[in-house]
């Protein structure tokens, strides 16, 4: 791993098309107090590896990403270069590790910032979502390649959802005010990917702190288009959630000898 300037290849012809570098930034900064107290989320272990070790592993084992930039927790940059350089991971990819801000925006900015010149797409993704597959990762760089400006996995939602007027004390009875067709909804996973000159605009001109980077796309009046997600690309974000990817992980295990 360094975190020197990565050289640049000539572009080259592929299938009548110019070759596109991919880089993923993965915010890694967050405490996720919703866990339970102990060590940031990204260095929760599953299956006695961090998950931020199994969520880098994922955007590596896609051939199209050749740079994942890490934003970690500042006061852990040291520890999260270390646990990169102990882990077995793909040579052909490069890691650099830069500390993280206040906020996930602030955190996916700074990974923005670090990226050198030649990567034409970014794909940003949660560290908390470590089990996404590689054919996820893939077809998420193909669409952006065919021309989107942002692109999102995507699944249908299984549950009925109701929209509410906010109790005012929480944990009091809220009133629904209406029942959105779930038919036109779609929960969104990462990695989310983009044109990397218009997630930088993105980032230099939308203010609001918002939760996923295809909505400041959103507000700059561009299309953001989906992608099938996958039922294990899901968050780790309660101790059920980490109960579960345990489960998939041994699983896969069992199958692939992963």
């Amino acid at each position: 791993m360094s975190d020197a300037p990565l050289p640049q290849p000539p572009a080259q012809p592929v299938s009548g098309r110019t070759t596109t570098r991919t880089a993923a930034v993965i915010p890694a900064a967050g405490r996720g107090v919703r866990l339970g107290p102990g060590a940031p989320k990204a260095l929760r272990t599953l299956g006695g590896t961090p998950m931020l070790i199994h969520a880098v592993r994922a955007m590596a084992d896609s051939r199209a990403v050749s740079l994942v930039v890490v934003v970690a927790p500042p006061e852990d940059a040291a520890e999260v270069r270390t646990l990169l350089d102990a882990h077995a991971l793909p040579d052909r990819t490069e890691f650099i590790v830069v500390p993280g801000g206040e906020s996930r925006q602030e955190s996916v900015k700074l990974g923005l910032d670090a990226l050198p010149p030649g990567f034409d797409i970014v794909l940003v993704h949660d560290a908390a979502r470590p089990l996404v597959p590689v054919d996820t990762v893939d077809a998420v760089v193909e669409a952006v390649r065919d021309g989107a400006p942002a692109v999102v996995p995507a699944l249908p939602l299984a549950d009925t959802v109701k929209q509410v007027e906010p109790a005012a004390v929480p944990g009091e009875p809220e009133p629904v005010v209406a029942t959105p067709d779930r038919s036109l909804l779609r929960a969104v996973q990462t990695p989310q990917g983009f044109d990397r000159d218009t997630l930088v605009r993105a980032h230099e001109t939308v203010t609001d702190n918002v939760t996923d980077d295809a909505s400041m796309i959103e507000q700059l009046g561009l299309a953001v288009v989906t992608v099938p997600g996958h039922e294990e690309a899901f968050k780790v974000t309660r101790p059920l959630d980490l109960v579960l990817a345990e489960a998939v992980l041994a699983r896969r295990r069992l199958n692939d000898g992963f």
